[in-house]
């Protein structure tokens, strides 16, 4: 499908109110000196609403996001590397309006493309450049796009998403109204440290691409059934586990041998530790949980493996508080132990992230929310990013794959594994 863009014209969106003088430099906590060199990134696509003019729209939709920057200045600012600071000196987000030659149902239908949302991603945001941009398309039908990419030093997944909910009530409201995230306090809750992140090896050419596994209720409902510890697995889990053991058979087939696979997930930190840290934070407040080196035999066992790690995890989380020593560290650890290992090279690493759970899908501008939501998988080799299914329920998974392993990967994968 040959899809045209024609950019209107962009422009640069800064708080209504200027942020005042002592809070112009903000200082990044070690997550987010840890987190990597990338964007958090993600498209919401809205179908025609009739009370509502798009062209009309965008200038509502640029004072609503004036006011939401007031509140969460970082984003209005600008990442400066050389020093990790975010200069919060309101130039602004990054706003471009844009129309399309094809019809939202040429993205949406079943057999469109996944990697054509991408076109609808600012993605030319850099991480010491434009904190935020935003990408506004009208579709020919009249529906739209909203696109959104934000560099990955300021916000991971949450963030973005409690971001999105907050101009959207805004712009609802029309009128300023209570915010209801503590603002960035990242910073406050692990202070950093002057961590310099290991390069990622991130990877941009055309052999690789992007595989799209969708998962409806329905099919979740039937996993579930045939897993024999159904009861204590959640979706995630279980969808996790089948793309894992699709993954290692892949390992299997392009190493010649099984090796041992390290799963290594994301867990959110908000609501998880004993001094609870506000569910809407803002910033990078995330840890890693790896699980320990093994040859997989069984999907129910990696999917019991799944488990049972994230469950020690969140555990462990709950009996400290994030400003005691002892939390500090157990955060910090987990980011220093996997990539310590001397072995680390010889074993198959998966790296798992999930944005399930959190509310794209209520993200509603008052021209309804969206019908499908798509985030941007990074160029990671087998990265999966899991997220909620259309209308919030099922889950879609997106895999970075290599091309040549893309038939190896739809051989190895078998969704009714569950109770062989």
């Amino acid at each position: 499908m040959a899809i045209k863009f024609e950019y209107l014209g962009s422009k640069f969106i800064k708080p209504f109110v200027p942020t005042h003088q002592n809070l112009r430099n903000y200082k990044p906590g070690f997550i987010d000196e840890l987190a990597p060199f990338m964007n958090v990134a993600v498209v919401l696509f809205f179908a025609k609403n009739s009370n509502h003019n798009p062209k009309l729209f965008v200038v509502q939709l640029e004072k609503s996001l004036e006011k939401v920057l007031t509140r969460l200045y970082p984003l209005a600012g600008r990442y400066v590397e050389e020093t990790q600071i975010v200069e919060c000196n309101d130039e602004g987000a990054e706003f471009i309006q844009a129309r399309v030659n094809v019809k939202l149902e040429d993205i949406l239908g079943p057999e469109a493309d996944v990697t054509l949302a991408d076109e609808f991603i600012p993605m030319k945001t850099k991480p010491r450049d434009v904190v935020l941009t935003i990408q506004f398309t009208i579709f020919e039908c009249g529906g739209v796009a909203l696109g959104v990419s934000a560099t990955h030093k300021v916000v991971d997944a949450s963030t973005l998403c409690t971001f999105l909910n907050e101009w959207a009530a805004i712009n609802r409201e029309e009128n300023q109204i209570n915010f209801t995230c503590p603002g960035f306090i990242s910073s406050s809750l692990f202070p950093g440290r002057g961590f310099r992140p290991v390069p990622t090896p991130f990877i941009t050419n055309d052999q690789y691409t992007r595989k799209k596994l969708s998962f409806n209720e329905s099919a979740v409902s039937k996993i579930k059934a045939k897993a024999i510890t159904s009861l204590r697995l959640s979706k995630v889990q279980l969808v996790s586990a089948i793309i894992c053991k699709a993954l290692v058979g892949v390992d299997r087939v392009t190493h010649g041998y099984r090796r041992e696979s390290i799963l290594c997930q994301i867990i959110n930190l908000r609501e998880k530790m004993a001094s609870p840290i506000p569910k809407h934070s803002c910033g990078n407040l995330w840890g890693l949980c790896a699980t320990k080196p093994t040859i997989i035999e069984t999907t129910e066992e990696l999917a019991n493996l799944i488990h049972d790690s994230i469950k020690k995890a969140v555990n462990d989380y709950s009996k400290v508080h994030h400003d005691s020593e002892q939390g500090q560290t157990m955060v910090l650890n987990t980011y220093l132990k996997p990539t310590n290992s001397n072995n680390l090279e010889s074993m198959n690493v998966i790296p798992i992230s999930s944005w399930c759970k959190f509310p794209f899908y209520e993200v509603d501008f008052g021209f309804g929310k969206p019908k499908w939501v798509v985030p941007w998988t990074a160029p990671i080799k087998n990265f999966g990013l899991l997220i909620d299914g259309p209308g919030g329920n099922g889950v879609e998974a997106y895999i970075f794959l290599e091309v040549k392993d893309v038939p190896y990967f739809e051989e190895a994968l078998d969704v009714n594994v569950f109770g062989a």
